[in-house]
C-alpha cells in the first residue's frame, strides 16, 4: 500500500495472499473498512470492553490495511501485503493512541488463548514506549511478548520513531527474541504523529548491547484503509512493521510448517544489504519476491 513503491500480492508466487493464516494486531482497533470486512475473524477490546470493531483513532485501521487490505474500495489500485489473511484485531489504545501495559498483556493472553480457534501465526505490535523503567529486558512489555514468542508466535515489533540516534528501540522492541522492524525510507521528511520529521526511524544497539532493528521495510507515506471509509496516508516505523507482517503471512502460507525461528531465519537470509550500519537497517531490506523465491 505504500505510495511509493507497493508490492503486489500478484507477483507472489502460486498466487499467494497468506490465505489461511491468522494475523493478530495489537494497536488502536480495526474499523471494518470494506477491505477488510469480510476477514475480521475476532475482535477484542482490552480499553473498552465492546464486542463490535471499532477504531476511535485510525492507527490501527491503517496497519489491518497495510497488512491484509483488499483494495475493493479502491478496484484494487490500494492493496495490502496479504489480502486474503484473516485479522484479529485487539484494540490495547484509547483514542488519543495511549494505553497501559495491563491492557497490553492482557491483549497479549487473550491472543494465546484464542491461537487455535482462528489459526494466529503472527502478532503486529505497532506499540511502544520509550520511557526509562521500560528500557530493559525484564520490563513487563518485554516479557509479554517474549512469552508469546515461546508459545511459537511470530512477534514482529515496531523499532519506533525517537531516531536517528543510537540507543532509540522502544520496547518490546528491544527484545531480543522479537522481529523489530525499522524504516528503510525514513531519510524522506514526512509527517510522524503530527510533526515533519526525518531520519526518525529507531537504531540500536539497546541496554543490552543487543543489535536492533532486525530489518526494515517501507514505512514513508503509506497509503490505507481510514475509518468510515476509503484512505489516508501515514509513516513510521508503525507502518515498516505490518508490511513485514504481511510478507510473513505469505511465507507462512506457502511453508506452513515454519516456527517463528524460521522466519526470522529466512528474513535474514533474504534481507538486501542496503549499504547502512547495522544499527540502523539490521540484516537490510525486506524483499518479498526473494523471500518466497
Amino acid at each position: 500500500m505504500s505510495t511509493a513503491s507497493p508490492f503486489s500480492p500478484a507477483h507472489s508466487p502460486d498466487g499467494l495472499t497468506g490465505r489461511g493464516i491468522g494475523v493478530a494486531v495489537l494497536d488502536t482497533g480495526c474499523f471494518p473498512h470494506e477491505d477488510l470486512k469480510p476477514r475480521i475473524a475476532a475482535f477484542f477490546d482490552m480499553v473498552r470492553r465492546r464486542r463490535v470493531p471499532y477504531d476511535d483513532n485510525g492507527h490501527g485501521t491503517h496497519v489491518c490495511g497495510i497488512i491484509g487490505g483488499n483494495g475493493k474500495e479502491s478496484a484494487g489500485r490500494f492493496c495490502g501485503i496479504a489480502p486474503g489473511c484473516h485479522l484479529v484485531p485487539v484494540k490495547v489504545l484509547d483514542k488519543r493512541g495511549g494505553g497501559y501495559v495491563s491492557d497490553v498483556l492482557a491483549g497479549l493472553h487473550t491472543i494465546i488463548q484464542q491461537r487455535e480457534r482462528y489459526n494466529i501465526r503472527i502478532i503486529n505490535v505497532s506499540v511502544g514506549s520509550f520511557s526509562g523503567r521500560s528500557m530493559n529486558e525484564n520490563s513487563a512489555l518485554v516479557r509479554g511478548v517474549e512469552e508469546a514468542w515461546d508459545s511459537g508466535f511470530t512477534v514482529v515489533v515496531a523499532a519506533g520513531n525517537m531516531g536517528p540516534k543510537s540507543g532509540t528501540i522502544t520496547t518490546p522492541g528491544i527484545s531480543r527474541k522479537v522481529i523489530t522492524v525499522g524504516c528503510s525510507d525514513d531519510h524522506q521528511e514526512v509527517n510522524v504523529m503530527g510533526n515533519r520529521m526525518s531520519d526518525y526511524s529507531g537504531r540500536g544497539p539497546t541496554r543490552a548491547c543487543i543489535c536492533k532493528p532486525d530489518i526494515v521495510a517501507p514505512g514513508a507515506a503509506i497509503k490505507s484503509c481510514s475509518p468510515g471509509g476509503g484512505y489516508a496516508v501515514k509513516s513510521g516505523t508503525s507502518m515498516a512493521t505490518p508490511y513485514v507482517s504481511g510478507a510473513i503471512a505469505l511465507l507462512l502460507e506457502q511453508h506452513p510448517e515454519m516456527s517463528n525461528r524460521d522466519v526470522k531465519l529466512f528474513l535474514r537470509e533474504r534481507a538486501v544489504d542496503l549499504g547502512l550500519p547495522r544499527n540502523q537497517q539490521g540484516w537490510g531490506l525486506l524483499d518479498i519476491p526473494s523471500l518466497l523465491r
